[in-house]
Parts: C-alpha cells; sequence; structure tokens
C-alpha cells in the first residue's frame, strides 16, 4: 500500500482521492430527503460506518484511520470560543448552549453504550487551548509573574501525571484461559449457573438479587445446595469467571473490574481499585490549577475587583478582542470546573462513607441504602467502618495484594 491507500471496512483495497465515490447509502438517503421521503431502517447507522471508515490521513504503510470523535472538539471549541468573544450576547448564547450539547451528546453514547473519545478529546484540548490563550493573551499584558506561570504549568503537569496513571488498568480481573472456551453450561458441576440471556446469578441464603448499573452486568442469585449458608458467589458470564467483593463487569470496556466505581466518559475507561486514587488526584489537580488560573487571568483583566465580583461584573472586559477572548475563555473553566467540582465533590463524599458510585446506585434503585446530606451520598451501610478508617482504606487501595478468602467471594 502507498501512503494514501488502505483496506476498507469490506477488505477491499481504496484510495482516498475516492472518498466520495461509491457511497450508495448517502446517494440514497440524499435522494429521500429531497423527495421527502423517510429513510429506511438502519440507513443513518450505515452512512456514519462509512464516512468513519473513510476518514483517513495519509501514513507510510497506508492511510490511517483517524477517530472521528477526536474531530469535533478540535474544531467546534476554537470557533465557538472566538465567535462567543464578539459580544456579549453572542458569549451568553454559546456559553449556555455548549453544557447543553454536552450533556446530550453523553446521554446519546450512554444510551447506546457505545465508547467514545469525545469527551478525554475535549478535557485534553480544552486544557490545552486555555493554557495556550493564558500565555497568548494574558501574560503580555504584565501582571502575571514568572513565579505565577511556573505555578500554572507545574499544576497542568502533575494533573496530565495523575491522568496519565488514571488511564492505565483500573484492576480488570485476568480471564482463565480455561474459561476463555467454556461455557455456563460447562460449569455446572461448580455449582455455579448463568442464565441463558446472559445475566449472572448472586447466591445468597435468600436468594437475594444482584444487579449491577452504569456499564455492569446485571444478575439475579442462586444457592447452591453443596456451598454452605454465608458464603456468596458472583458468576460473570461474559468474562466466565467468580468475582471477588465489590467487583463488577463494565459493558463499555467488556471486563470486569476489581471494586469496580463507575466508567468514565473523561476518560475514557473504568474507575476501579488500581486507579481510583489517581482519579481523585487528577480531579484535585485539575481544581486547583483551573481555581488559579480563573484568578490570575480576572486578575489581569479585571483589575481593581475580586475574582468572585469580576467573574460577574467586569466592565472593560469588552473593550478590547483580546480581554474578551481571556473573559470568554475564563466563563468556560467556570462551567467546565463547575462540573468537575461536583464530581469531585460527590467522589469524596462516597469514599467518606466507603461506598462506589455503582453501589450507591444499586442501593438507590432497591430502596436499600440512606439519603444523607440531602442526597448528594447514599450509605449502603455494608462497608462503612468511620470516617478515618474509610479513607485509610481508600489510601491503602492496591497496597496489598487482592484476598482470596470466602468472606470476600460476594
Amino acid at each position: 500500500l502507498c501512503c494514501c491507500e488502505y483496506v476498507d471496512r469490506r477488505g477491499e483495497r481504496n484510495h482516498l482521492a475516492a472518498c466520495c465515490c461509491d457511497c450508495e447509502d448517502l446517494d440514497e438517503g440524499c435522494e429521500r430527503w429531497l423527495t421527502c421521503k423517510s429513510l429506511p431502517p438502519g440507513a443513518l447507522e450505515r452512512i456514519a460506518d462509512t464516512i468513519a471508515d473513510r476518514v483517513r490521513v495519509p501514513w507510510f504503510a497506508g492511510a490511517v484511520k483517524v477517530n472521528v470523535s477526536l474531530v469535533p472538539p478540535l474544531v467546534l471549541l476554537p470557533v465557538f470560543l472566538h465567535v462567543a468573544a464578539l459580544h456579549f450576547l453572542l458569549g451568553l448564547v454559546i456559553l449556555t448552549s455548549l453544557p447543553v450539547v454536552v450533556l446530550w451528546y453523553y446521554y446519546l453514547t450512554h444510551r447506546r453504550k457505545e465508547r467514545t473519545l469525545f469527551f478525554l478529546s475535549l478535557g485534553l484540548f480544552s486544557l490545552g487551548y486555555m493554557y495556550y490563550v493564558f500565555l497568548q493573551e494574558v501574560v503580555p499584558r504584565g501582571h502575571v509573574g514568572y513565579s505565577q506561570v511556573v505555578a500554572l504549568t507545574c499544576g497542568l503537569i502533575l494533573m496530565l501525571a495523575a491522568l496519565s496513571r488514571a488511564k492505565k488498568d483500573p484492576g480488570y480481573l485476568p480471564i482463565p484461559a480455561s474459561n476463555k472456551k467454556s461455557s455456563p453450561q460447562g460449569l455446572a458441576n461448580e455449582s455455579v449457573r448463568g442464565t441463558s440471556n446472559g445475566l449472572h446469578a448472586v447466591a445468597t441464603s435468600g436468594g437475594v438479587s444482584g444487579r449491577a448499573v452504569n456499564g455492569a452486568a446485571k444478575g439475579y442469585s442462586r444457592m447452591s445446595p453443596e456451598e454452605p449458608e454465608g458464603v456468596k458467589k458472583d458468576w460473570c458470564t461474559k468474562c466466565q469467571l467468580i468475582r471477588p467483593a465489590r467487583a463488577g463487569h463494565c459493558r463499555l470496556c467488556g471486563r470486569c473490574v476489581r471494586r469496580l466505581d463507575h466508567h468514565c466518559v473523561w476518560i475514557n475507561s473504568c474507575v476501579g481499585e488500581r486507579n481510583h486514587q489517581a482519579f481523585i488526584l487528577a480531579l484535585s489537580f485539575f481544581m486547583l490549577t483551573s481555581v488559579y488560573g480563573i484568578m490570575l487571568t480576572l486578575h489581569t483583566v479585571c483589575r481593581g475587583r475580586t475574582p468572585f465580583v469580576a467573574l460577574f461584573y467586569c466592565p472593560g472586559a469588552y473593550s478590547d478582542y483580546s480581554s474578551a477572548l481571556s473573559f470568554t475563555c475564563v466563563w468556560y473553566c467556570a462551567i467546565v470546573t463547575a462540573g468537575m467540582g461536583y464530581i469531585l465533590l460527590i467522589q469524596l463524599l462516597n469514599i467518606s462513607y466507603n461506598v462506589t458510585e455503582r453501589e450507591a446506585r444499586l442501593a438507590l434503585r432497591d430502596n436499600t441504602g440512606r439519603r444523607l446530606l440531602g442526597g448528594l451520598v447514599i450509605d449502603t451501610g455494608q462497608y462503612n467502618r468511620g470516617f478515618l478508617c474509610n479513607w485509610g482504606h481508600f489510601l491503602s487501595l492496591g497496597s496489598s495484594p487482592p484476598q482470596r478468602s470466602a468472606e470476600d467471594i460476594v
């Protein structure tokens, strides 16, 4: 293959110059749109798959496929922010609509159980672009010192380092080689049976049902006559293994994760036993760095006013385009920081009560937990051992090998 050729999803050799050719679904869709006819079922999905397969860049051994979800933030974010800096009303409309569009896209992908790099791309590009605007528009005004720039840069580097660690293995349970080709029916002699529709069984003495949400598989329980009472087993028919306590199956990643908290779209990975600490560190460093950058920018653009007052009242913000762009980026950072701050608050409260997001949603749905602090946290009471013990348990995650005792099998 030359640098502009590739093998498409149908196994045929193709060329980048022919990216707009031979798309029958797109031609039919345009024709039906012009004649006011409805599209046939699955036409949009086929068109989207074709476009995603043909979006490629030239490379040495053949054109490389580009993930389409990476492109919108790189193109639309600078355009929207520059348009928002033209006038106050434009900024109000755009900064109000951006969170709505992001939430709509999250709802769309979450409903379809799809993995996407859109949120990770949006987060990383937002950090890079805000840092670029800070160096390009704020620092040259002369009100930001060298030490302040160094402090902001160090905070950004620490946040990226923590994010890189959070992107690693969250604690995936290894799939036994003997179980990769076996079926649940073949393991009936081990007194663990999987249901025919892919749901798993959780054994308790009373037949308690165990279900998981937010990327975890659902299931029901059954007690084996050979097993003594009090010993619980959680069989995952997807991974063909018995999960330990607090583990769950993520339908987006397709793996079981030890002490699964949730699947985070912002890092495009699960948050589990091995990366939960790094996830909290990344959120904390982001909050500190973002708030510090907002204060430095407001102190430069809106002289003589406190940051909180300047955020809502800064008469000279739109006197020139440079200050208008800086002020618009400050408001964008404030919106993102508020959202991340809420996520961090929920995480800290869950850690204080030793409950995962997955367990909290299960308890909320089954009405088995207590709502505390106005419903911000759901205390299941199952693992809560007090504030200090709960934080000690969290800080020791991943420091000791996983326990194999019968009490930890759930």
